[in-house]
């Protein structure tokens, strides 16, 4: 392997379009050339959600100049690139398609190998790059589109411990701020009315809290909220503080039933593990600090390192993509055919069973 990597990535997952430069050094550690991130939220906080079609549109309008400005901001050219790495699933088609057909693109022109990379590899493998973590490690992934926990073995080897079987957590932070008139994104939203209120005004439910099973459910939270605000319509300003802080309380008691359990099996499984272990947060959702402070605290009752990268590295981004391919180079794998095709679903750990809720085709991650 050369003493030196730089790789191009490229993020078009959803409604972020990224593009970055990342350098790999030969002891492991990991240098950000260029990085930069335009968000899609003004186009998409009308119809409160991503709309596909509009979010396909705007990463072709964006993504060549946003290339560009990473290549700058690198001090690079094309030629001076190792790889380029391009986000091939899971997520939304049109996205996919737009990132992962200009990646083709120039590693054909530029005479580069191309890296097709798993969106949830790059989230998987961040703390790696900004923390310098070794393996192995467990990673809760709470977004819009994913909740999951998962051991991470190794670079291509992981094994999922738990999911959510109906609702993402992200998802029902923004549904239940749509149903109670806040804006989107729903989650900072919930957060700030939050602030304001009485969190134990309402008890709301605590999905398989007590079950040995590590999955989520957050549907049935989401319906008592709906029930909740109905019962008391109309509600007032300090109503719907109440019920976010209540909503937020029952999310971090969920999590902290949830995740405790998945640090127990780890040390049960891995006794003999080298330092000290560590839980790894990523997704939108890991910027609530009332989640962080539960996480944070269930950490150290366990002896756990909890480690939340940057909150630009924790929402969706291209130097993930780029890190995940440079992780990649490093262990020799092969690069990918230009005739690789995105996968709007692409499990993290292929040999993880579908679960109740998601439907004949499994689980999308």
């Amino acid at each position: 392997m050369a003493s030196r990597l730089r790789i191009l990535g490229i993020e078009t997952s959803c409604d972020e379009t990224a593009a970055a430069v990342v350098t790999r050094l030969e002891d492991g550690t990991g240098i950000i050339e260029g990085d930069v991130v335009l968000s899609q939220l003004d186009e998409h906080s009308a119809y409160g959600g991503v709309v596909p079609e509009i979010a396909a549109r705007a990463h072709v309008e964006a993504l060549d100049s946003l290339i560009e400005e990473a290549l700058q901001r690198a001090g690079v050219t094309l030629k001076e690139i190792d790889a380029v790495a391009a986000t091939s699933g899971p997520g939304l088609i049109g996205g996919l398609i737009v990132g992962l057909m200009t990646g083709k693109a120039i590693a054909r022109a530029a005479g580069k190998p191309l890296y097709a990379v798993n969106h949830l590899e790059g989230h998987a493998l961040t703390a790696r790059l900004t923390d310098s973590l070794t393996f192995p490690y467990l990673m809760l992934l709470v977004s819009g589109g994913h909740t999951q926990l998962v051991l991470i073995r190794g670079i291509g080897d992981y094994e999922r411990w738990g999911t959510t079987i109906d609702d993402a957590l992200g998802e029902a932070f923004d549904k239940t701020a749509k149903l109670l008139g806040l804006p989107y994104p729903g989650g900072p939203a919930v957060e700030r009315a939050a602030a304001t209120g009485n969190p134990k005004r309402f008890n709301f439910p605590r999905p398989l809290r007590g079950e040995e099973r590590l999955d989520f459910s957050f549907s049935g939270l989401k319906t008592a909220v709906r029930q909740a605000a109905e019962s008391i319509a109309p509600v007032s300003d300090q109503d719907i503080s109440d019920i976010c802080a209540s909503f937020q309380r029952a999310i971090s008691r969920t999590l902290e039933d949830r995740i405790g359990r998945g640090l127990k099996r780890f040390l049960a499984e891995f006794p003999e593990v080298e330092g000290v272990p560590a839980l790894v947060v990523a997704g939108g959702v890991a910027a609530n600090q009332e989640l962080r402070r539960t996480l944070q605290a269930l950490c150290d009752e366990n002896g756990f390192r909890f480690v939340a990268p940057p909150m630009q590295l924790c929402t969706d981004n291209a130097v993930m993509i780029a890190w995940a391919g440079l992780e990649r180079m490093a262990t020799g794998a092969a690069p990918d055919d230009l005739d690789v095709q995105p996968r709007s679903r692409w499990p993290l750990d292929s040999e993880a069973k579908a679960v109740i809720g998601y439907g004949k085709r499994g689980a999308k991650a």
